[in-house]
């Protein structure tokens, strides 16, 4: 089962959920999407770290056969190419899509390897951790994530994949082998507008959703209100508490520490997986 956990913007707790359900699953696999800013890492601690580089194909030219034709410019609408005396290829904006190759009439592109990040697996108490970084001033994350999500395990119970914050084209790519999407937001006017987008995002593919509501305080919220009018279901309320911001911040797993956390996230698990079988049973 493939469970992503989304959420509109960074802090709302989207990791702190993704952390602590991979920790209560028997037999689950942990995927780190937010390759901008990874950071289940720093909860899990992964031992036996694996690392390969990722890397995508950018053009390069040779002069001697290019007669300046342009068709490639025009071509490209990222304006990743430019013509003055010479072509002009900008590495930083490529897309790696090998149109301008394709289209170019003399045959005076082709292409090179280029490192963009890495993938990093580890393990973690029984828990594969697998993480992707995105190096500094790369344009797209796309190419790490679906290097990531080639490592679902078909014979884990679990695949919990936390996604990055927002709903770009990065986040898109994150969810499209997603059985369910946890929503995760705060009880806030910026969470709930925060909320619409990614459940606008998740109805748009036609993804079976809840929505977690973290630093709960009580139900006078725009979030709570958003649920009610849009008819969102809340799949648990995580109560604002300083001890649990406090163990978080640290990066200590809460669920490894207190049975009582670890009793929370054992019932968002529980609450899940009912959701993605009746989802089966109804919509086969």
């Amino acid at each position: 089962m493939n469970i992503a956990v989304l959420s509109g913007k960074g802090g709302a707790g989207k990791t702190l959920v993704s952390v602590n359900l991979s920790e209560v699953s028997e037999n689950s696999t942990y995927i780190d999407c937010d390759v901008e800013e990874p950071n289940g890492h720093l909860f899990f601690k992964p031992d036996n770290i694996i690392k390969n580089n990722i890397s995508v194909k950018i053009p390069i030219v040779n002069n001697d056969l290019c007669e300046g034709c342009r068709t490639c410019v025009d071509f490209c609408k990222f304006n990743a190419l430019a013509y003055t005396d010479k072509l002009l290829i900008f590495d930083d904006i490529c897309h790696s899509c090998g149109g301008c190759m394709r289209f170019c009439p003399n045959g005076a592109l082709s292409e090179k390897e280029k490192v963009i990040g890495e993938v990093q697996k580890g393990v973690s108490n029984g828990i594969d951790v697998i993480s992707g970084i995105l190096n500094i001033g790369e344009p797209s994350g796309v190419p790490i994530i679906k290097e990531l999500l080639n490592h679902i395990d078909e014979n884990s119970h679990y695949n919990i994949i936390d996604c990055p914050p927002g709903s770009a084209c990065v986040v898109m790519e994150s969810i499209k082998d997603a059985d369910y999407c946890i929503l995760v937001s705060e009880p806030t006017v910026f969470g709930a507008h925060n909320l619409n987008m990614v459940y606008e995002l998740v109805k748009l593919f036609n993804k079976p959703h809840g929505v977690v509501i973290n630093k709960y305080i009580n139900e006078d919220n725009p979030t709570e209100k958003l649920c009610k009018e849009k008819n969102i279901k809340i799949l648990d309320r995580i109560p604002f508490d300083k001890e649990l911001g406090n163990l978080n911040s640290d990066g200590v797993i809460i669920s490894r520490e207190k049975d009582e956390y670890r009793e929370v996230f054992e019932s968002l698990l529980n609450t899940v997986t009912k959701e993605v079988k009746y989802e089966a049973i109804t919509n086969p």
